[in-house]
Order: C-alpha cells, then sequence, then structure tokens
C-alpha cells in the first residue's frame, strides 16, 4: 500500500469513527464551516443517515447557531471547523457554554505537529486553546495505523461522559495530515479494522458509562423551613421548570419573583420597579427563607437586595458550580428542579394543621398590589397609547404578541421587559452566561431550528450590527422568524451611566446612524418599519404566520434612559399599597 492512499483510508477512517461514536453518544446535529484541512470530519458527517447538517460561511456565527440548537434541545451539537483563525472564531460561543452549560463538541481540524511553530500556512497553536471554558479537551495524533481504533473510540467516550457529567463543552483537535481526496478502499484497512468488529454491528458506545443519578430526598429540616415566611425566586430555567417551582411556591403559599428568562409571569412582577421603593423594601425585610431556582438574574434590584439578604438560602440547580455570586452561607441542591419540586411539593401533602393555613398567608398581597400600580405609573410614563418608544413597546409586546417561541438579546430590552414586560408561559431563550451582543442573530435561528416553532427574537441595533452576517443563517429557519431590532441610534443601554454626556456618547454610546432596511433587502428578508404601536404589534403577529421578518422600531437617541430616570424617581416615592 502507498503511504498516501494509507493515509487518505487512515484520515477517511479516524473521521467515520469520530462522528459514529459521537452519534451513539447522542449527537443529532453537526454545524459545518466550509474548509480542506476539515475535509475527512465534514464528508464523514455529510454520510451519515442519522445527522441534521447545518453551514454556515462564518465560524462566529457557527458556534452560536450551535449554541442555539444545544440550547432548545437540551442535546450536544457538533461543530466542524477548519484550521487556524477558524478555530479561534469559536472561543466567544464556547465561553458562553461554558457558564450555562450548553453541550457544544468541537471538532477542529489542525495541521499535524510537524507543521506547527515551522512557518506553514493557516497554522496555529491550537491545542488548549479554549483553555477553561471547555469541561475537557481531547488533543488526537494524526490518523496512523499504530493508534488503534479501540483508543480513538474510548478516549472519544470519555470526553463525552465528561460533558454528560458537567455540561459545557468538549474540545476535539484532529490533526489530519495530506492528502484528504481519494477513493475509499476500506478493504485496505481490514485488519487494523477487525478488533472493533462487534462495536461496528452494534448501536451503543464502545465504552457505556451510565450517569450517576442524583436521588432527591426530603431533609429532616424541610417542615421547618416549609413553615417560615419565604420567598421563592426564579431564575434562568425552563417553562417547565418554572411552573414546578410554581406549585411548590403554592404549596408553601410564598410569593413567586420570576425572572423573564422563565417565561413565566407572577403576580409578584415588575420587582425591579417596586423594590425602588422604601415601604415594600420593609416587607421583604421580614422574610425568613428564600428558595432559588436557577440562576442568572436580570434584574440588579434584586440581586442588590439578595446581597444584603442574611436568612436562610437555599439554590436549586443541576450545574455544578458556585452560581451565588454573593456568597452567602446557603444550602445548595444541585438536583433536577422539577424533580426536587415534586418530591419537596408531595411532602407537604400529609403536613399537619399547624400550618395547614400557609397557602392563604396574606402578608405578600400588598406586594402584588405594588406591583399593579407600579406597573400603572410606567404606563404613565409611556404617555399616548399610540406612541412607539421602548417602554411603551416593552410594556405591550407580552400581552399582544401571538404564541410563539422568543429569544431576547442583552440589550436594554432584556431589562425593559424585565421591569413592566408581561411575558407569560411562553418558552424563552437567551444567553445571559456572558451576557453579551455576540452571536445572538445565530443563536436565535438554532433556537428555532431545534424547536421548529414560530420565533420573535429582539436585539438592540448595536447588536444586529455585531452578528449581520448571521442574518444569512434566516434562510435556514423552518418556520416563521420575526426579528425585530431596536434601533436607538447605538447603546442606549449605557443612557443611565453616571458619566459625562460627551463621554458616554464618544466611548459608551457609539451612535453610529445607520438603519437595517438595505441589511434586510441584502439578505432577502421581509423589512417593516412601523410608526404606532398597533402598527408593530399588527406586523408582529401578521410575520409570525409566514415568512422572515425584519421589524425596525426607531426611537430617539437617550428617550429611553431619560423616562427611566423619571420613572424611578416616582416609583421611589409613591405609596404604592
Amino acid at each position: 500500500m502507498m503511504q498516501s492512499e494509507q493515509q487518505i483510508m487512515l484520515n477517511q477512517v479516524w473521521a467515520e469513527l469520530i462522528i459514529e461514536e459521537l452519534v451513539r453518544n447522542g449527537v443529532k446535529h453537526v454545524c459545518i464551516a466550509p474548509g480542506s484541512r476539515s475535509t475527512p470530519l465534514t464528508l464523514a458527517a455529510s454520510e451519515h443517515a442519522h445527522l441534521s447538517l447545518h453551514t454556515h460561511f462564518d465560524e462566529r456565527g457557527l458556534g452560536f447557531l450551535a449554541l442555539g440548537i444545544a440550547k432548545a434541545s437540551n442535546e450536544a451539537v457538533a461543530v466542524i471547523v477548519t484550521s487556524g483563525t477558524a478555530v479561534a472564531n469559536l472561543l466567544p460561543s464556547v465561553a458562553e457554554s461554558g457558564l450555562t452549560k450548553e453541550k457544544l463538541v468541537l471538532l477542529t481540524a489542525d495541521r499535524p505537529v510537524e507543521l506547527i511553530n515551522a512557518g506553514a500556512n493557516q497554522a496555529i497553536n491550537q491545542q488548549n486553546i479554549f483553555s477553561s471554558h471547555v469541561c475537557h479537551s481531547l488533543q488526537l495524533p494524526s490518523p496512523s495505523i499504530n493508534v488503534p481504533a479501540q483508543w480513538l473510540l474510548s478516549r472519544l467516550d470519555q470526553a463525552c461522559f465528561a460533558q454528560q457529567q458537567q455540561g459545557g463543552s468538549i474540545h476535539i483537535n484532529c490533526p489530519f495530515p495530506e492528502p484528504f481526496y481519494g477513493k475509499k478502499e476500506k478493504h485496505l484497512l481490514i485488519d487494523y479494522l477487525a478488533p472493533i468488529q462487534a462495536w461496528k454491528a452494534a448501536f451503543s458506545p464502545y465504552i457505556e458509562q451510565p450517569t450517576y443519578s442524583l436521588n432527591v430526598t426530603v431533609s429532616p429540616q424541610w417542615m421547618k423551613v416549609a413553615q417560615k415566611k419565604g420567598l421563592v425566586i426564579i431564575g434562568k430555567v425552563t417553562l417547565e421548570e418554572a411552573q414546578s417551582a410554581v406549585k411548590l411556591a403554592k404549596e408553601l403559599g410564598w410569593p413567586v419573583l420570576a425572572d423573564p428568562q422563565s417565561g413565566y409571569y407572577s403576580p409578584w412582577a415588575h420587582y425591579d420597579l417596586w423594590l425602588q421603593n422604601v415601604a415594600c423594601n420593609e416587607i421583604l425585610a421580614d422574610v425568613e427563607c428564600v428558595l432559588q431556582f436557577g440562576a442568572r438574574l436580570v434584574s440588579k434590584r434584586l440581586s442588590s437586595w439578595l446581597d444584603k439578604y442574611q436568612q436562610d438560602f437555599y439554590l436549586i440547580d443541576p450545574h455544578v458550580e458556585l452560581l451565588d455570586d454573593s456568597y452567602h452561607s446557603h444550602v445548595r441542591y444541585r438536583a433536577d428542579i422539577m424533580k426536587w419540586c415534586q418530591v419537596h411539593a408531595q411532602s407537604l401533602e400529609g403536613r399537619d394543621c399547624f400550618f395547614d393555613h400557609a397557602p392563604s398567608l396574606e402578608w405578600s398581597e400588598s406586594l402584588k398590589v405594588a406591583s399593579q400600580n407600579a406597573l400603572a405609573l410606567a404606563r404613565s410614563m409611556a404617555c399616548h397609547s399610540e406612541t412607539l418608544s421602548e417602554l411603551s413597546f416593552a410594556l405591550t409586546i407580552g400581552q399582544k404578541t401571538e404564541a410563539c417561541d422568543w429569544f431576547i438579546g442583552n440589550s436594554l430590552i432584556v431589562r425593559l421587559l424585565d421591569m413592566v414586560g408581561e411575558l407569560n408561559l411562553q418558552h424563552t431563550y437567551t444567553n445571559r452566561g456572558a451576557s453579551g451582543i455576540d452571536g445572538l442573530v445565530a443563536t436565535a435561528v438554532g433556537v428555532q431550528l431545534a424547536n421548529q416553532q414560530p420565533l420573535l427574537a429582539l436585539v438592540g441595533d448595536t447588536s444586529l450590527l455585531y452578528d449581520l452576517n448571521s442574518l444569512a443563517l434566516l434562510k435556514q429557519a423552518t418556520a416563521p422568524v420575526v426579528l425585530i431590532v431596536l434601533n436607538n441610534d447605538g447603546g442606549g443601554i449605557f443612557d443611565l451611566l453616571p458619566v459625562d454626556e460627551k463621554k458616554r456618547d464618544d466611548f459608551y454610546r457609539m451612535p453610529h446612524q445607520l438603519e437595517f432596511s438595505h441589511a434586510a433587502a441584502m439578505f432577502g428578508l421581509n423589512y417593516h418599519k412601523p410608526e404606532t404601536l398597533t402598527c408593530a404589534m399588527s406586523m408582529i403577529n401578521d410575520g409570525l404566520k409566514e415568512g422572515l421578518h425584519l421589524v425596525e422600531i426607531n426611537t430617539p437617541s437617550g428617550q429611553a434612559g431619560e423616562e427611566l430616570t423619571r420613572l424611578f424617581q416616582m416609583i421611589q416615592h409613591a405609596t404604592l399599597f
């Protein structure tokens, strides 16, 4: 056998083994960027019958596309890129997944070791390029007849098991020597593949490692906890998890403060507003216990209240890392949220009459009143009912939008929805790990591809400019998508910073004086620019029925900041109940 023929076959066989073993470990989607060095992996993925393939010319956007699919499907998603800076472009999405634990499998093609640090083209040091942002790194050797196929499969299974246990991304660096192209003559490697024939005939991983099951048990102290004056906080969780936590809260008779990322709207909503009121804070001063489900809260006011809170604190979340940046002394349950709530709610069914009255406790009823009065003050700030501002839009969008999935970006809009939004019982997704503006459009498209449902995505103008390439991905959508860009001419989220106005414009807001009609035309999107709230809602709901739409809502620079400043002053001194 000639050396080049052997290398072609080894490259192909190793790539096929990698792809097959990932499929057996649960991978169903592969996101691919163009490149020659990654050819063995690309061809292996394209020929596998059980994979859905997604492509994008921009590796940075590709990583976020995969992140969105992983976020919505709760499954591992593979990403294939060529060598060099193509790999480095994955870092933003990998950093996000490292915080929020979506599972990405990064298959990065590489030059063989003899071409690294030797002046070869497109050759950078890719080993450990993602550092601590991945949960496991696997540096493969170049495919060689001297490295058994059994070794390759077992190492892949080890990486996948680490990911199943910890969440986040794994990096598999694959140095393929040339040549890559040639006929498949697998009979040339019959002896090499003989030891794994039993594996090839089966459908399970080479090494099976059942995931350790965390049984949920009720602690002896639970009944005492249940009798306290408590508060349930719901952070970044799924809608189904939020609903489970709400059921438990009703059994306990405790109020619920639900983050907009949960997709649940509580009677005690708008707490980012009423927490600025002294009388409301005095009511919460008597809280004896907090149950928090999930983390990464949007509200700065709620986070500030938690910073000062010093009573019993319980945090329930399936992720392994520390999630309390206030560093309370607390009880941490690493558990399935729905199962934990179900088990603890069931334990209350047989409680004695000493606290059977818990669900009818009225201590938090005044905060419900405060919630509605704070919302009324916000509505009064929005002036005329047809005025289209960021505040009026946030007040309206949750009430009047048809049922769909939501993706909310990290601009001012997520904070406005936290303050005044009425989003309820919708599956809601965000990138709130690193809370960056990178890759938001690509992530939103990934969510849509995984869920196959109509999607409403809300981003700021700077966020859209930053991810403009990813508008090309919208053509892959399988259901209607409405992308709303709130254009306030720069980083409006910085309007409330206590910085000199000139410096705020020059170094924070960075006005651009751009609009997006030409971008919509370039990428084949239906473009809308409503002038009133009624027109905006009509365009959005019509768009959610069919097609791909970019809705641009233009608001004056600085308007939202001025409105919020006045609203906060009113809230602080108002009688809310």
